[in-house]
């Protein structure tokens, strides 16, 4: 097989998760690009439908349901097993990202308020939700006898912790400073360790498991945030949305091979600082 070949999907069957999300799409995209079929699963059916609007020239097929929920993470197996008999490549992407905004509430932000209803809910999307759908669909491709791959998307602030001086506000004391929310790093360090679980587990059975640690994506982030973290970045720059498609890529097909409980970053030089 040429090396090039090694990058081709065709008739590989691909679950991504919050696939209506901002890196979902750009996911299913490069997953389609590359020969294979997406199937977008997120809870939020109309920015499904958009998406599959907005995208009709590409190969996408969408699935409305909560990743929090086994039972219906069963069925969309079910319908995997009747639609294509195969399962191949699941995108752990799902997730919760709660911005920092500038307000006077602080319950979305600091460790002292942060409160536990939203501290579970974004543990529960990005963190459970990812081990239950290791746990379906990562089981059905132990069994199937070709074995699939598991990519957790992790963040450069899965290698670090953040710095919150990227929120500051001038004139605001310190104890009233918003502050990037706890449950960030608690989720991004967590499917880390996921990862390195599931590359043990089911070895043997072909299954492969890595993660990739993206850095952020410039997505209308007001002017002050942005020369900020320009200064923590060697390339003096945030991604553009789709500057991680060949990465995916190259981590759910054979060119990664021989890749197994890695985790490959890609933040412009960020973590080297």
């Amino acid at each position: 097989m040429s090396v090039l070949e090694k990058f081709n999907l065709k008739d590989k069957i691909a679950i991504i998760t919050g696939g209506a999300g901002l890196l979902g799409v750009q996911h299913a995209q490069a997953i389609a690009e590359a020969g294979g079929l997406p199937i977008l699963v997120d809870i939020d059916k109309d920015k499904l439908n958009k998406i599959s609007q907005e995208n009709s020239q590409c190969s996408f097929q969408t699935y409305c349901c909560d990743i929090t929920n086994k039972l219906e993470l069963e069925r969309l197996l079910t319908w995997i097993e009747q639609k294509f008999s195969r399962l191949d490549i699941l995108i752990n992407n799902a997730a919760i990202n709660p911005k920092v905004e500038i307000t006077n509430s602080l319950e979305y932000s600091r460790l002292e308020s942060y409160s536990l209803e939203h501290y579970e809910k974004e543990i529960n999307v990005g963190l459970t939700a990812a081990f239950l759908c290791t746990q379906v669909f990562g089981s059905y491709m132990s069994k199937s006898g070709s074995g699939g791959v598991v990519l957790n998307i992790s963040s450069d602030l899965g290698l670090i912790g953040p710095n919150q001086s990227l929120y500051e506000v001038e004139g605001r004391e310190d104890d009233l400073q918003p502050v990037k929310p706890v449950t960030y790093s608690i989720i991004k360090h967590g499917l880390i360790g996921l990862t390195r679980y599931t590359a043990t587990y089911w070895a043997d059975k072909g299954v492969r498991c890595n993660a990739l640690a993206p850095g952020g994506v410039e997505n209308g982030q007001n002017e002050n945030f942005l020369n900020r973290i320009k200064e923590l970045i060697p390339m003096g720059r945030m991604a553009e949305q789709d500057e991680y498609k060949a990465a995916v890529i190259f981590l759910v097909s054979d060119a990664s091979s021989y890749m197994n409980g890695a985790v490959l970053s890609v933040d412009g030089g960020r973590t080297c600082w």
